[in-house]
């Protein structure tokens, strides 16, 4: 017998939609970019050939339509890895839980997933605008620890080596590392885009290194993580969201990835708040191949 999720535990809304992001299970795609800001989806949802539906709750902003003649959806997902945890569980509900009776479908439908963002580098060579795949990615949120089977899709031999060169605070959450769907990696990558090994921070402040009045716990972290090196990886830069994306969609069997372009360089102490005209552009390149 298939398992009942209850009431109280996957809500649906009286309109037939999924509790935060408001979509119903005929309006999803097999194919949904992600993009942090709201306001960007209607960036991405500009090169679309037909637009079908747009919902809006909250941070969550989607547009669906076609590209190339081929069913598609852009959702935004808001600022950091809890609401990634939100987004990937209800989009995953919509293609694989029966609304009607509740239960877990046999057959498992797999969502193509890539998230479009922005980043700041920790190393000096990754000059402004180029764009970095998250090859792998390095949470430092801790979301994947809660749910079983996180071992299963770990690198745990790249966690075990970065918390030892770090000398891993046990205040924070232990750091998990996942990869990207290796395929997707190819595809959408192919030989124009950096492969890197990307942190999800749970924050943009002192998760990440920056000191404005408060004091850092360990004002030496950064300087050991742009030092670390594994089995000829190095940690290439910042963001807030790849690591819960990669690791729910492993756990969950969807193919997911993250793309995004540098728009600071922590390592140099240079930024381009000017930088949407490449978003644009990363976001056309990425429609054409995924």
């Amino acid at each position: 017998m298939n398992k009942t999720i209850p009431e109280s535990e996957r809500i649906i809304n009286p309109d037939g939609t999924v509790f935060h992001l408001h979509l119903r299970p005929d309006q999803l795609t097999d194919r949904v970019i992600l993009v942090g800001d709201p306001g960007r989806v209607d960036m991405v949802a500009g090169f679309f050939d037909t637009t079908t539906f747009e919902v809006s709750s909250r941070e969550f902003h989607t547009i669906g339509g076609t590209y190339n003649g081929k069913p598609i959806m852009c959702l935004s997902h808001g600022i950091g890895p809890d609401n990634i945890d939100i987004v990937i569980n209800e989009l995953d509900a919509l293609a694989n839980i029966d609304f009607s009776t509740r239960e877990i479908r046999d057959e498992k439908r797999v969502l193509t997933l890539v998230r479009i963002g922005t980043s700041g580098a920790l190393q000096p060579e990754l000059s402004l605008g180029t764009p970095v795949i998250a090859e792998k990615s390095i949470g430092f949120d801790g979301v994947l620890n809660y749910y079983a089977g996180r071992n299963d899709v770990a690198d745990l031999d790249f966690e075990h080596a970065l918390c030892h060169h770090t000398g891993w605070n046990p205040l924070w959450a232990k750091p998990y590392v996942v990869d990207a769907d290796p395929e997707l990696v190819e595809r959408i990558g192919r030989d124009d885009m950096v492969r890197g090994n990307t942190i999800s921070a749970v924050g943009f402040y002192g998760p990440q290194g920056r000191e404005l009045r408060l004091p850092l716990a360990n004002p030496d972290l950064n300087r050991r993580i742009e030092e670390f090196e594994h089995k000829g990886r190095k940690i290439t830069n910042y963001e807030m969201e790849s690591a819960p994306l990669q690791g729910l969609g492993k756990l969950m069997g969807h193919k997911a990835m993250t793309v995004c372009s540098i728009i600071a360089n922590r390592f140099n102490t240079v930024a381009n708040p000017n930088y949407k005209s490449g978003i644009s552009d990363l976001i056309a390149t990425v429609l054409d191949r995924i």
